[in-house]
């Protein structure tokens, strides 16, 4: 007669986990079918083309300093040296008077990007911009 107890027993014992299962699957392919809906949120942007980007950039009035690994600097693309470099930002900033942008190289110091900045300080230049090269 114990027997058959026992085989009650281990028949309540056992967990069927199919249902579970079933539950997780339906759960994973809802989740597959809605993950690439959420990465296509985005804003619709018309880029300029290469012609229309240039011609903007000539039109622009803002002064681009250029700093070299080596120290050296150029204003809109002539090369200044060191000690005119406050003169040289003052001359500019009269013709161009939105701004300075700093491009500096990614190797250049930080002593020669301050210098620039403290030129354009001095030379009374409301904004300043500083991007890697």
């Amino acid at each position: 007669m114990s027997t058959p107890k026992r085989k009650q027993r281990d028949a309540f014992t056992e967990i069927n986990i199919t249902p579970l299962t079933d539950i997780f699957l339906v759960l994973l392919i809802i989740m597959m079918v809605i993950a690439p809906m959420l990465d296509q949120q985005g804003l619709n942007l018309t880029v300029p083309s290469q012609h229309e980007a240039e011609k903007q950039q000539k039109e622009s009035k803002i002064i681009t300093v250029d700093v070299t690994q080596t120290g050296q600097y150029s204003i809109d693309g002539q090369v200044i040296a060191s000690d005119s470099l406050l003169q040289a930002i003052k001359t500019a900033y009269r013709e161009k008077r939105d701004g300075l942008l700093i491009k500096a190289a990614q190797e250049s110091t930080h002593e020669a990007v301050v210098k620039v900045m403290d030129a354009a300080q001095t030379a009374g230049v409301a904004s300043v911009s500083v991007m890697e090269n």
